[in-house]
């Protein structure tokens, strides 16, 4: 195949949030766009400010989230390349708006993240890897009530046996939890910073 086919593109952007179930009516609702939503290409560096939320704009809603929930997200192209899924939340600090918020500073905590399994042919598969949802993901039930930035991040690994050859698919939604807890949610962490 020549390298401008179509076909080696991949999207893998994650235009919308699933909660318990329920899709929401469009893309870009609560999630903020990316700015690889035309481009399709992934982040490298993992230590520039794009890899906290990778936007070109914010949504325009919302979206509220029962702690407890089971939340995925709906991908534009199924997700090929193998790697793990993430999900971490950051609390919008008091006074700040999520809709405008950037999330930055050491706010950050993870909820999930996925892990592969290897069959007896020693092969490896990821949960999600050739699916166009991300793999299931719970709101802890011990998050208090607030709201934040819900960050899912899909980590390919196709290339990375190279130096910074490791891609990033991300996205940030803007959610309110609801029904929460009294959990101190540790450890904290930033992006950039998280990653070297």
């Amino acid at each position: 195949m020549l390298s401008g086919d179509v076909s080696l593109i991949r999207t893998d952007t994650f235009p919308r949030l699933v909660v318990d179930g329920k899709p929401e009516d469009k893309d870009w609702a609560s999630t903020r766009e990316t700015k690889n939503a035309n481009t399709k290409q992934g982040i490298e560096n993992p230590t520039v400010a794009d890899i906290r939320c990778y936007t070109s704009k914010t949504a325009p809603n919302v979206a509220s989230v029962p702690a407890g929930s089971i939340i995925h997200y709906i991908s534009t192209q199924q997700v090929n390349h193998p790697g793990p899924t993430q999900y971490h939340l950051a609390r919008v600090p008091d006074g700040k708006d999520v809709k405008n918020w950037d999330g930055s500073g050491a706010v950050w905590f993870k909820i999930s993240t996925t892990m592969p399994t290897v069959n007896a042919q020693k092969q490896m598969s990821w949960p999600g890897q050739n699916e166009y949802l991300t793999p299931n993901t719970t709101i802890p039930a011990a998050t208090p009530s607030g709201d934040y930035l819900l960050r899912v991040e899909h980590i390919a690994l196709h290339m990375a046996m190279q130096a910074n050859k490791a891609q990033f698919y991300l996205a940030c939604s803007q959610i309110k939890i609801i029904e929460g807890g009294n959990g101190l949610p540790s450890p904290l962490v930033a992006f950039p910073g998280a990653y070297k």
